[in-house]
């Protein structure tokens, strides 16, 4: 069962359901030539959509009114093209911006304001003219069923659009401010999933969520959900049946440092009570549309929490995660250094296993992409020791101009706490993992008692806290 088909299956699935659910709501307000644009959104359906958004906003008869009237609207961009859907978003940014004189008014007003208590009536319209009307149309749709999960899903689409439509940004931020607010960390539910007590609907989803290690079948998801496993979920309360983000952990003995035995369906069961490391190996944000919104270091912690509480004899926490970003850093390294990125003594074994012996990094960039090398003895060994020392290097000491790490994963878990434990080489043996990292992975260590101290050495100085093998991998 491939990931990709059950997404798809998923997907067209809900949209069916929330096209039903949404048509009953609309009742008399349906509006159902508007519902039924033609599917590109030609100018003359644009404007009877602006009509549309329009009544959306009037108060007139009252709650229900304006449920069913935002339920007419919602199903009208599920009728919608992907060029329908972009327009519509359009209409939505430039006919329900702030009104800006309005702005230039209430400003004014707050300088002239004479008294507290007059200073205070002019902040109070400055604050509501800069709430632009479409914020407020797109509330609407929380009092929905299945709204909150349409708005995120349009956040995704929106993310999506506004990289090639600067105008559409304004719109994406207003919607992320939206969704920041009502999925606070506080109001988001931990659930522990399994195999036995889940319904399969639920299952199904974290088969197409999965994002770091393909589910490939039901068998490989009844194994990560084995009883020396556990997978931990957060759910919002207007999304009970959707998983925000979810995280995969095996209960083992020792750090463990390959995905290939963690995820071998033929390996013999460990008893948890006798597991001293539980290892994060997959988290995955399972909503797009939520994207930059923190959760992971929230969901990290609890769960955490939770095991040390189920089992006494865990004394180590620590993934076992992807580095993404190597294999591009490396190849950009390449282009622009060549053979002066290695060390003589290493670019000399390299040049042996190249096809022509000659010192050519294009033919090096081309046998990385030969799955065949990593299999390869004389191809492994020349290349362990280098690809290690760079990779190292490239986690630890390449940035951004921000002063952070560039590798996104490494980010996200030294922004929460951990730190840099050890490189494994072999770690991630599939097509994914060689292309991203020449099949490397890394441990994160999360001490509990160096977590804070970790995580604000990162965020305010932009230290990077590496282990002592690491550091020793670094001087090499």
């Amino acid at each position: 069962m491939a990931n990709q088909s059950i997404t798809g299956h998923v997907l067209n699935r809900t949209l069916s359901n929330l096209r039903t659910v949404w048509r009953s709501i609309g009742g008399a307000a349906y509006d159902a030539e508007t519902a039924s644009a033609r599917p590109d959104l030609p100018e003359d359906d644009a404007e009877r959509l602006r009509q549309q958004m329009h009544a959306c906003l009037e108060t007139r008869g009252g709650e229900v009114a304006a449920r069913a009237r935002a339920a007419a609207l919602g199903n009208a961009y599920l009728s919608l093209d992907e060029t329908g859907r972009r327009r519509f978003l359009r209409v939505l940014a430039d006919n329900f911006d702030v009104d800006r004189e309005a702005v230039d008014a209430a400003i004014a007003a707050v300088r002239e304001a004479e008294g507290l208590d007059d200073r205070r009536r002019a902040e109070r319209e400055l604050r509501a003219t800069l709430k632009a009307p479409r914020v407020r149309l797109l509330t609407h749709f929380n009092a929905l069923p299945q709204g909150v999960k349409f708005l995120v899903d349009l956040r995704a689409e929106l993310l999506r659009f506004a990289r090639e439509d600067p105008g559409l940004r304004e719109l994406e931020q207003d919607l992320k401010g939206l969704l920041a607010t009502w999925f606070d960390v506080d109001f988001l539910d931990l659930r522990r999933i399994t195999w036995d007590s889940s319904p399969a609907a639920l299952l199904e989803k974290l088969i197409a969520y999965e994002a770091v290690h393909l589910i490939e079948s039901w068998d490989d998801l009844k194994n990560r959900l084995d009883s020396d496993r556990r997978w931990f979920a957060y759910f919002h309360p207007s999304m009970p049946e959707e998983p925000i983000i979810f995280v995969e952990v095996a209960l083992v003995a020792g750090m463990a440092g390959n995905v290939q035995d963690l995820l071998d369906e033929a390996a013999p069961l460990h008893d948890p009570e006798a597991a001293d490391t539980a290892i994060f190996y997959s988290i995955s944000n399972a909503q797009r549309g939520l994207a930059g919104i923190a959760f992971g270091n929230f969901l990290i912690k609890r769960v955490v929490d939770a095991l040390a509480h189920e089992f006494a004899g865990l004394g180590t926490f620590a993934t076992l995660s992807p580095v993404p970003g190597f294999r591009a850093w490396l190849n950009a390294e390449l282009d622009a250094q060549g053979p002066k990125l290695f060390k003589p003594a290493e670019w000399k074994k390299i040049t042996e296993i190249l096809p022509s012996g000659a010192a050519d990094v294009g033919q090096l960039k081309d046998l990385l992409d030969d799955e065949d090398w990593i299999v390869e003895a004389d191809s492994s060994e020349a290349l362990e020791a280098p690809l290690l020392r760079l990779c190292a290097r490239y986690l630890a000491k390449e940035q951004r101009p921000g002063g952070t790490t560039r590798d996104p994963v490494a980010h996200f878990h030294l922004k929460n706490g951990a730190r840099m434990e050890r490189l494994n080489w072999r770690g991630d043996l599939s097509s994914k993992g060689l292309d991203q990292s020449a099949g490397i992975m890394i441990n994160y260590l999360y001490k509990l008692d160096d977590i804070d101290d970790n995580s604000d050495a990162y965020v305010t100085k932009g230290k990077v806290v590496t282990s002592s093998g690491l550091r020793a991998l670094l001087k090499t």
